[in-house]
């Protein structure tokens, strides 16, 4: 049985998310937590949400009674949609800053 949780446009790099999401993938539930509770990074603690809330989602929609047993079975982070704000240049330009935003689908599945 697998369950999901998705975070959709959540403000953090996709590139800098994915570098969390390669230390948890495959790992144990207890082991994915002890790793994002040291890891410091903004990533991290999205990460973390998104586990609980994937436990949760066991618990109550699918009456998983072992959370133990559960691994993290996959991690996509995606592109979002991306924010363009300026800054002003000499001379009357402008340079374009692009705030990139991320879709997080986190996937646990039992042993």
């Amino acid at each position: 049985m697998e369950v999901k949780a998705i975070l959709n446009r959540t403000r953090t790099a996709p590139q800098k998310a994915r570098l969390v999401a390669r230390l948890i993938s495959g790992k144990n539930v207890n082991d994915a937590m002890n790793i994002l509770q040291l890891t410091r990074k903004k990533a991290a603690r999205i990460m973390q949400k998104i586990l609980k809330s994937a436990l949760a989602n066991a618990e109550e929609n699918h009456k998983v009674l072992d959370v133990d047993d559960m691994f993290v079975k996959r991690v996509t982070v995606d592109q979002g949609v991306v924010m363009k704000r300026t800054m002003p240049r000499a001379r009357g330009t402008s340079n374009t800053i692009r705030k990139r935003s991320s879709n997080i689908c986190l996937v646990l599945s039992e042993k």
